[in-house]
Protein backbone atom coordinates (compact mmCIF):
# COMPACT_ATOMS: atom_id res chain seq x y z
CA UNK A 1 0.00 0.00 0.00
CA UNK A 2 0.99 3.21 -0.39
CA UNK A 3 2.04 5.62 2.02
CA UNK A 4 1.61 9.76 1.34
CA UNK A 5 -1.25 12.15 0.66
CA UNK A 6 -3.90 11.68 -2.37
CA UNK A 7 -2.49 15.02 -4.00
CA UNK A 8 1.12 13.27 -3.74
CA UNK A 9 0.27 10.02 -5.74
CA UNK A 10 -1.82 11.76 -8.08
CA UNK A 11 -0.14 12.83 -11.79
CA UNK A 12 -1.29 16.55 -12.61
CA UNK A 13 -3.40 16.63 -15.68
CA UNK A 14 -1.54 18.29 -18.67
CA UNK A 15 -2.83 21.53 -19.38
CA UNK A 16 -3.00 23.49 -22.41
CA UNK A 17 -1.36 26.72 -21.27
CA UNK A 18 0.34 26.03 -18.02
CA UNK A 19 2.06 29.73 -18.87
CA UNK A 20 -0.22 32.87 -17.31
CA UNK A 21 -0.71 35.66 -19.55
CA UNK A 22 0.57 38.92 -19.25
CA UNK A 23 -3.16 40.26 -18.69
CA UNK A 24 -3.72 37.63 -16.01
CA UNK A 25 -0.24 38.45 -14.20
CA UNK A 26 -0.97 42.55 -14.09
CA UNK A 27 -4.73 41.80 -12.59
CA UNK A 28 -3.35 39.51 -9.87
CA UNK A 29 -0.40 42.31 -9.15
CA UNK A 30 -3.53 44.36 -9.16
CA UNK A 31 -5.58 42.73 -6.67
CA UNK A 32 -2.85 42.00 -4.81
CA UNK A 33 -1.94 45.64 -4.26
CA UNK A 34 -5.57 46.56 -3.64
CA UNK A 35 -5.52 43.79 -0.78
CA UNK A 36 -2.65 45.57 0.48
CA UNK A 37 -3.81 48.96 0.47
CA UNK A 38 -6.88 47.50 2.13
CA UNK A 39 -5.61 45.74 4.70
CA UNK A 40 -2.85 48.65 5.83
CA UNK A 41 -5.94 51.10 5.82
CA UNK A 42 -8.06 49.35 8.32
CA UNK A 43 -4.87 48.84 10.63
CA UNK A 44 -4.65 52.33 10.77
CA UNK A 45 -8.09 53.14 10.92
CA UNK A 46 -10.09 50.37 12.38
CA UNK A 47 -12.25 52.15 14.62
CA UNK A 48 -13.47 54.49 11.98
CA UNK A 49 -13.85 52.22 9.55
CA UNK A 50 -16.08 50.34 12.00
CA UNK A 51 -18.03 53.07 12.93
CA UNK A 52 -18.74 53.49 9.24
CA UNK A 53 -19.39 49.74 8.40
CA UNK A 54 -21.89 50.41 11.52
CA UNK A 55 -23.65 53.21 9.90
CA UNK A 56 -24.00 51.68 6.67
CA UNK A 57 -25.54 48.51 7.98
CA UNK A 58 -27.75 50.25 9.77
CA UNK A 59 -28.81 52.65 6.65
CA UNK A 60 -29.13 49.31 4.59
CA UNK A 61 -31.73 47.71 7.50
CA UNK A 62 -33.69 51.24 7.57
CA UNK A 63 -33.85 51.30 4.19
CA UNK A 64 -34.95 47.49 3.38
CA UNK A 65 -37.69 47.51 6.52
CA UNK A 66 -38.92 50.79 4.95
CA UNK A 67 -40.30 48.93 1.75
CA UNK A 68 -37.49 48.90 -0.51
CA UNK A 69 -37.46 45.09 -1.45
CA UNK A 70 -41.28 45.58 -2.52
CA UNK A 71 -41.83 45.80 -6.40
CA UNK A 72 -42.24 48.77 -8.61
CA UNK A 73 -44.63 49.45 -10.76
CA UNK A 74 -47.51 46.18 -11.55
CA UNK A 75 -49.54 45.34 -8.65
CA UNK A 76 -48.80 46.95 -5.03
CA UNK A 77 -48.52 45.50 -1.94
CA UNK A 78 -51.94 46.53 -1.07
CA UNK A 79 -53.97 45.17 -4.33
CA UNK A 80 -55.86 42.20 -3.02
CA UNK A 81 -57.83 39.58 -5.84
CA UNK A 82 -61.25 39.38 -4.89
CA UNK A 83 -61.83 35.47 -3.83
CA UNK A 84 -65.21 33.44 -4.18
CA UNK A 85 -65.30 30.34 -1.47
CA UNK A 86 -68.06 28.10 -2.40
CA UNK A 87 -69.15 25.77 0.53
CA UNK A 88 -70.52 22.32 -0.69
CA UNK A 89 -72.46 21.01 1.57
CA UNK A 90 -71.56 17.27 2.83
CA UNK A 91 -73.18 14.49 5.09
CA UNK A 92 -73.88 16.04 9.15
CA UNK A 93 -71.30 15.14 11.04
CA UNK A 94 -71.60 12.39 13.76
CA UNK A 95 -73.35 13.27 16.80
CA UNK A 96 -71.10 13.21 19.46
CA UNK A 97 -71.35 10.54 21.59
CA UNK A 98 -72.59 11.24 25.52
CA UNK A 99 -70.49 9.60 28.39
CA UNK A 100 -72.80 9.07 31.21
CA UNK A 101 -70.58 6.87 33.77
Amino acid sequence: METGTPNQRRKPLPHKGDTMQPWQIKALELESSGLKHLDEFIHEHALGFLIGAIYLMLALLVWVLSGALRRKGGKSARDVQPVLFVHLPGPPPPSPDTFDP
